[in-house]
């Protein structure tokens, strides 16, 4: 299954009102951030106010911003919103099928659970978890620190304040 432009777009474009929810976002930003065209984001844009997920603001000093809490948007939801069409299999649709196995074959079935499995995964994230950066995981849990999180040096050269510096893991010899 593949999701279609549009939807990928879509997610991109409430992603990142939700990460500059401090201020208006303009549809020219967009388009030079992600390289699109301004006339397909404006497509977007205004389905989004229409589905009461954006606030958009004309003229001059205009733009767009985020209406409610990234974290009551589920993905599953902007993901159903935006796709036409989740057939995956001819038999998906009456009208249209013409497979001589329908009476007997389980085929149909398996994608319909796999689909529904999907949406369940997808409806348990939020934009919010699209957006806020992962919880560190520190060295006494066992995992690696995440991006961001292990002290990166900065252009100058120096440390972010407040970031520790993670001694790099000795690397395995493979086994003769």
């Amino acid at each position: 299954m593949r999701l279609a432009d549009y939807t990928d777009y879509t997610l991109r474009v409430l992603m990142y009102c939700a990460a500059h929810r401090e201020r208006l976002v303009t549809v020219a930003e967009l388009a030079e951030r992600h390289r699109l065209s301004r006339n397909h984001l404006m497509k977007i844009v205004t389905d989004l106010a229409r589905q009461g997920l954006l606030e958009t603001t004309r003229g001059r000093g205009g733009g767009l911003r985020l209406l409610g809490d990234p974290r009551a948007i589920r993905v599953g939801d902007v993901v159903r919103a935006a796709e036409t069409d989740f057939r995956m299999v001819e038999c998906f649709d009456a009208d249209a099928d013409r497979c001589t196995l329908s009476a007997s074959c389980r085929l149909k079935s398996l994608f319909r659970m796999a689909l529904r499995a999907y949406f369940d995964e997808l409806d348990r994230k939020t934009l919010a978890d699209l957006v806020t950066p992962p919880p560190a995981v520190h060295a006494g849990t066992g995992g690696a620190a995440r991006a961001g999180r292990s002290g990166i040096a900065d252009k100058a050269g120096g440390r972010r304040p407040g970031r520790r510096l993670r001694a790099a893991p000795v690397p395995r010899t493979p086994p003769r």
